[in-house]
C-alpha cells in the first residue's frame, strides 16, 4: 500500500513540475487612459463649415450647390417670402433708383415660399457665379441675354415655357410682375428638368473669409473704426437703414420707413455681417434707365459688424472668382460668422452713406 501511494504522489509531483516547466501565460498591458479631448464626443461630428456663413452645418448640406434668385423690392413686392433664410443678400441699383436683391440659399430645398422673383441685371450674373450658384430670375433686361446664354451659367429663367410651368406659379393675391413665386419642391424640379449639377463644384474654393474662433467674435478696431449703430447705405427710393442690437449681435433691416419683414412669419430681417461696396456705373440705355454697374475694377467700401465699421477695398478678379474685401493694412479680412448683406453703391452716391453711433444721434440727423 506505501509502495503503491509513493507512486501516485511521484506521478503528482511529475504532473506539477511539468505543468510548472509550461510557459507562462502574459498579462495583457493596461491600455492607455485617454485623453479628455478623446473621450468627449466631437461635438462637430458629420458637419462642416458653411461656405456662405462660417457657420457649422451638415456635412451633406455644405456639399449643396447654393441658389441665388432675384427679387422684387419695390412697395408692390412687399414684404419679400422666404428671404429670411437667405445665406446672402446682394442688393444693388437697378433703373428708376430702385434696388434689386439678390438671396443666395444652400438650404433651399424645403422652401415653403420665396417671393417675388423678378427679372434679371446683367451684373447680377457676375455675383452669382461667384457662389457657383444655380442662378434663378424671370426674364432679363436684353443686356443680359449675351452673358445668361453662356454653357457655364446655370439659370432658371421664367421666360422658358417648360420652367415657368414647372417652377413659377402666380400668388393670385398680387397683382403681375410681382406674384412670381416658387417653393423648394418646384427648384428641384425645375433643376432636374434641366439637369444642373446639384453639388458645389470640386473646384470652389469659397467666397469669405470667416472667422473660426466660436467662442471669440471679431471686433473691430482701428485708427479708421467709427461707431455703427445705425448704417444708411444711402439709397435713393428705398432709403434703408440697418440697426445694431447689442442683445444679440445683429443688425435689424429697415426701408420704406419702416421694418422690412418676411412674409412667411412677419420676422424682421437681420444679419451678422455688412458689406458695402462702391462701384463704378454708367448708364446703358436712357430710354429705360437701364444701368451698367462695374462688378471688376474694384473699389472702396466698408465692413460693419458688432457695431462698428472700417474701410475696406474690394478686388474681383474674373467673372466667376468671388470678390475680395482688403483690410487698409492689405490683407483679406475676415468676417463674424452668420448672414452677410452686400449693399452694392454708386461711387457717385457713396458721400450718402452715414454712419450713426446711437438711434438717438441717427433720429436726429437731418436726413
Amino acid at each position: 500500500m506505501k509502495k503503491a501511494m509513493v507512486w501516485i504522489l511521484a506521478a503528482v509531483m511529475g504532473l506539477t513540475i511539468l505543468g510548472g516547466c509550461g510557459k507562462e501565460k502574459e498579462t495583457p498591458a493596461p491600455e492607455p487612459e485617454k485623453t479628455q479631448e478623446e473621450a468627449a464626443a466631437d461635438p462637430h461630428q458629420g458637419q462642416a463649415r458653411s461656405y456662405f456663413t462660417g457657420e457649422w452645418i451638415d456635412e451633406d448640406l455644405a456639399k449643396v450647390r447654393p441658389f441665388a434668385v432675384m427679387l422684387g423690392n419695390t412697395t408692390q413686392a412687399l414684404p419679400q417670402y422666404g428671404i429670411k433664410d437667405a445665406d446672402v443678400i446682394i442688393e444693388a441699383p437697378v433703373e428708376g433708383a430702385l434696388t434689386r436683391l439678390m438671396a443666395v440659399y444652400q438650404n433651399y430645398e424645403n422652401a415653403e415660399k420665396i417671393m417675388s422673383v423678378r427679372s434679371c441685371r446683367h451684373y447680377y450674373v457676375d455675383w452669382a457665379l461667384e457662389f457657383d450658384a444655380i442662378y434663378a430670375h424671370y426674364g432679363q433686361a436684353k443686356y443680359a441675354k449675351e452673358i445668361l446664354s453662356k454653357d457655364y451659367v446655370d439659370n432658371l429663367n421664367g421666360m422658358e415655357a417648360a420652367v415657368s410651368n414647372l417652377m413659377y406659379p402666380r400668388d393670385p393675391s398680387r397683382k403681375a410682375p410681382h406674384n412670381s413665386y416658387t417653393t423648394g419642391e418646384k427648384i428641384r424640379e425645375a433643376i432636374a428638368l434641366k439637369g444642373y449639377d446639384t453639388q458645389i463644384s470640386d473646384d470652389y474654393k469659397g467666397h469669405y473669409r470667416f472667422n473660426e474662433d466660436d467662442e471669440k467674435q471679431i471686433e473691430l478696431s482701428g485708427e479708421n473704426a467709427v461707431d455703427a449703430v445705425v448704417v444708411e447705405p444711402g439709397y435713393r427710393t428705398n432709403a434703408p437703414w440697418f440697426v445694431y442690437d447689442e442683445r444679440d449681435g445683429l443688425y435689424y433691416r429697415y426701408q420704406y420707413g419702416g421694418e422690412q419683414t418676411d412674409g412667411i412669419d412677419n420676422s424682421q430681417l437681420s444679419c451678422k455681417n455688412i458689406l458695402l461696396q462702391v462701384c463704378d456705373w454708367s448708364v446703358i440705355d436712357s430710354r429705360y434707365g437701364y444701368l451698367d454697374v462695374d462688378t471688376m475694377s474694384g473699389g472702396a467700401g466698408y465692413y460693419i459688424t458688432n457695431g462698428k465699421a472700417v474701410p475696406v477695398t474690394w478686388e474681383k478678379e474674373s467673372e466667376s472668382a468671388p470678390t475680395r474685401y482688403y483690410g487698409e493694412d492689405g490683407t483679406e479680412i475676415t468676417l463674424n460668422q452668420g448672414k452677410t448683406w452686400v449693399c452694392v453703391v454708386q461711387d457717385t452716391y457713396q458721400d450718402k452713406i452715414a454712419f450713426y453711433g446711437s438711434l438717438e444721434e441717427f433720429d436726429s440727423a437731418d436726413k
